[in-house]
């Protein structure tokens, strides 16, 4: 059993190169889990490869760290105003950290942001909703690589 204490027991560091393969790993824990409907294109030692390769060097990533083990427990990952992903480890939702990322993507783009999340990750649009991203488009999938029916959400700062 994982002990999962509050998002006060949390940092959020940019990613290291060493941070690579746990990150993949949350985000593949976090998708069989979140969405095991969707077909997966990659194999998971390719994801864990582009996350080693191309996303942690080359992205701006963030971690989520436990504070106590330093375990590696959530990743977002941000391509200028777009939050390209954001995946929690499973036993770790509902803790605030999910809420401690978009806070740090909205003060990072504070002009606005964007990101895609599947159709049927109903869970996923709550959360995004509630932090004041609006559904803005959506697609039959064609575009992505799942093949998987797709919503664009934004966000734009309150006018001051």
């Amino acid at each position: 059993m994982t002990l999962t204490p509050p998002a006060s027991k949390i940092t959020l560091r940019r990613a290291l190169p060493d941070d690579a393969g746990a990150a993949a790993d949350v985000l593949l824990r976090s998708r069989a889990v979140a969405l095991p409907t969707v077909a997966w294109p990659r194999r998971d030692d390719e994801v864990r490869d582009y996350f080693r390769d191309v996303v942690v060097p080359h992205r701006e990533t963030w971690v989520a760290e436990a504070a106590y083990g330093g375990e590696i427990v959530g990743v977002m990952v941000l391509d200028g105003n777009e939050v390209s992903q954001l995946y929690l480890h499973p036993e770790w939702r509902g803790h605030g950290i999910g809420d401690l990322f978009v806070a740090l993507a909205q003060e990072r783009g504070p002009n606005g942001l964007t990101l895609w999340t599947f159709e049927v990750n109903k869970p996923a649009h709550r959360f995004y909703e509630r932090h004041g991203f609006v559904a803005v488009e959506h697609t039959d999938g064609s575009g992505n690589e799942e093949r998987e029916p797709d919503v664009r959400y934004a966000w734009q700062p309150s006018p001051s």
